[in-house]
């Protein structure tokens, strides 16, 4: 049974991630936003809440791609933009949803990625409402099941209480975005990504016609 004075959000007895977000995030919102993952999906659940912030400033923890030098990985570790077990659910609503979500990055969403692997695994969401703050810290992916939703996994994340805490965690968030020995500006990556899967919508759909 959910304890709704609980602090954790596991997304199954203390509350969803998801639905802090849409409780907190207001228009006009600057966001903050840690993950190791961005879905499309993700996006969705909170297109109402997202589409009128003020800024986003969302922080891969994981590059875009693997160096040559890390040989123990078979595969980068990229930029995942669709959840694997949706991805093929709807072509058209995928082609719709992805066009939507690229003009709203093109517009208000700004995205840097670490250099380096398995170097920042926290995750972070942090909403600044015109000065009053709310953050949520934990295990929780900017993905559909890490917002909640569907068959989710049992995570981990606690909401900041404190003014001090919220504090700390923007300015730890705002040192590790502006050094640049750590990190590196990946939007047009990402857009690219978005472009990319709007493509392949666009050839099943046609092939489909066939």
């Amino acid at each position: 049974m959910t304890n709704p004075n609980s602090g954790i959000r596991d997304n199954r007895h203390f509350g969803k991630v998801g639905d802090f977000l849409k409780q907190k995030i207001q228009p006009n919102s600057k966001l903050r936003f840690v993950s190791a993952y961005f879905s499309i999906f993700g996006f969705e659940a909170l297109k109402s809440e997202l589409l009128p912030i003020d800024k986003l400033q969302f922080l891969f923890g994981e590059p875009t791609f693997i160096k040559p030098l890390d040989v123990a990985q078979t595969e980068a570790k990229n930029f995942t933009i669709v959840d694997n077990d949706l991805s093929l659910l709807n072509r058209l609503k995928q082609k719709a949803l992805a066009k939507v979500c690229a003009d709203w990055i093109v517009e208000k969403v700004e995205i840097r990625s670490l250099i380096q692997t398995n170097l920042l695994h926290g995750k972070l969401y942090h909403i600044d409402n015109r000065g009053v703050e709310a953050a949520l810290l934990g295990s929780s992916n900017f993905t559909l099941h890490g917002l909640g939703e569907g068959n989710s996994n049992i995570e981990l994340n606690l909401v900041v209480d404190s003014d001090r805490d919220r504090q700390d965690l923007k300015r730890w968030f705002d040192g590790i975005w502006n050094d640049k020995t750590l990190v590196q500006d990946v939007k047009q990556e990402v857009l690219n990504g978005l472009f990319i899967n709007l493509a392949k919508c666009n050839a099943v759909f046609f092939h489909n016609l066939k």
